[in-house]
């Protein structure tokens, strides 16, 4: 496992423990363990949030992918990264009766806060997979979407993850996540943090790389709205971005 891929399982695996006791006290909530808000406070619905028993304070993203997809019943949704889970259970809603939403995380601690949240929602279409985001135990053209919040900048090589989720959506699926992307170059040094890599900065790529990656993998008209902004004194600028994409 490279240094970049082991600092953000470490991160995530821990945030998975600092989740699984949650105190309104704690300071965790919507989008990071230990920073500000970033996006995605107050876009989920609570109604939708009330039903799976779960609140915005477990994600750890950028946004609120599962409102880009557009879903239906009957659809097969992907989540890239499902951490906690968040995504995946109101995804199984939104395509029942007759779909299902898989999630697919590398971290052990992770995938077992998913699954225990997944039973305490009584959510029995949606199913939680070890594996990487470039690389997913599905078959090829298995889904009809492909969401993510906040993950793929984390991967080394973006355009990896951008052929795989080629590879399992079929023929007219759709790829709608949220992402962080750089909006003025980071310095060199932060870029080489690997703790900040982990905390879905030094990752960051520039939008028209993020729109090159997506092209080359073979999806078509991609778009990219900026939806909040983080200024880093001296050493850079990032945002949050909804991206959205489609498989001829």
């Amino acid at each position: 496992m490279s240094e970049i891929r082991e600092a953000v399982r470490s991160r995530y695996a821990d945030a998975a423990k600092k989740i699984a006791v949650l105190q309104p006290e704690s300071g965790l909530g919507c989008c990071q363990v230990d920073g500000p808000d970033c996006g995605c406070a107050g876009s989920y619905a609570a109604d939708e949030l009330q039903k799976i028993g779960m609140s915005d304070a477990v994600s750890l993203g950028c946004g609120n992918p599962t409102m880009l997809a557009d879903l239906k019943p009957g659809e097969v949704v992907l989540d890239l990264g499902s951490g906690a889970g968040l995504d995946v259970l109101l995804s199984a809603k939104r395509v029942s009766p007759g779909g299902r939403a898989y999630g697919v995380d590398m971290t052990d601690e992770m995938l077992e806060l998913a699954n225990r949240n997944r039973e305490q929602a009584g959510v029995d279409n949606a199913t939680f997979l070890k594996g990487s985001i470039d690389s997913v135990p599905l078959p090829d053209a298995s889904v009809d979407v492909v969401i993510s919040n906040c993950v793929i900048n984390l991967a080394e090589d973006k355009g990896a993850v951008m052929r795989e989720a080629f590879r399992v959506l079929r023929s007219g699926g759709r790829f709608a996540v949220a992402d962080m992307v750089e909006l003025e170059p980071l310095s060199p040094a932060l870029k080489k943090r690997l703790d900040s890599w982990a905390g879905c900065i030094s990752g960051t790529i520039p939008i028209e790389e993020y729109r090159a990656a997506l092209v080359e993998a073979g999806f078509a008209e991609s778009a990219f709205e900026v939806h909040a902004t983080q200024d880093l004194p001296g050493v850079g600028r990032v945002g949050s971005a909804y991206i959205r994409a489609r498989k001829p």
